[in-house]
C-alpha cells in the first residue's frame, strides 16, 4: 500500500507534542490568531513526519519549530518571528529581531531548545486538543 500525501493547509504550525513550552507557544497562537489562519500538527504526526522527511530532516528532528507558510518552511527563530509576524497587531513588533542575523537568533534558539524538556518538562504524549480547537489540528 502506497503512503497517501495530504494536503498541507497553508499557515501550518509543526511543533514538539510532548514538549511544555512547545504545547505553551501553541495555545498562545491559538489565543492570539484572531483571523483563524494557524493549523497546528506535531512534529510526531504523520504530517509532520511527511513534511520533515519530504525536506531531508531527519524525523528525530524535533527540537526545532517548523511553520509552512504557503509553500514556504521557516525553520527555529524565523519560524517564531514569522508567526509573530502573522498575528498580526501588537505581535507584529515581534518581527523586528528578523533584523537580528540568523546565526546570533538561532543560537539563542538552540540554548532553550536543546534544554526545553529540563525547563519547561515534558509530557508523556502528544495533547489531546479539546473540542473547541479540535478543528485547528491536523494529522
Amino acid at each position: 500500500m502506497k503512503n497517501e500525501t495530504q494536503i498541507i493547509p497553508k499557515n501550518l504550525v509543526l511543533f514538539d507534542g510532548v514538549c511544555n513550552l512547545c504545547n505553551a507557544s501553541v495555545q498562545f497562537v491559538i489565543k492570539n490568531d484572531k483571523r483563524h489562519i494557524f493549523y497546528f500538527a506535531a512534529l510526531q504526526s504523520d504530517i509532520g513526519q511527511q513534511i520533515l522527511n519530504e525536506n531531508n530532516f531527519s524525523a528525530n528532528h524535533l527540537d526545532t519549530v517548523i511553520y509552512v507558510k504557503n509553500t514556504k518552511i521557516y525553520t527555529k527563530s524565523s519560524a517564531a518571528l514569522h508567526i509573530l509576524k502573522d498575528l498580526k497587531g501588537f505581535w507584529q513588533l515581534g518581527f523586528v529581531f528578523i533584523l537580528v542575523p540568523k546565526f546570533l537568533r538561532d543560537l539563542v534558539y538552540n540554548f532553550i531548545s536543546k534544554r526545553r524538556y529540563w525547563m519547561f518538562g515534558k509530557m508523556e504524549s502528544c495533547m489531546m486538543p479539546t473540542p473547541e480547537i479540535k478543528s485547528k489540528f491536523i494529522g
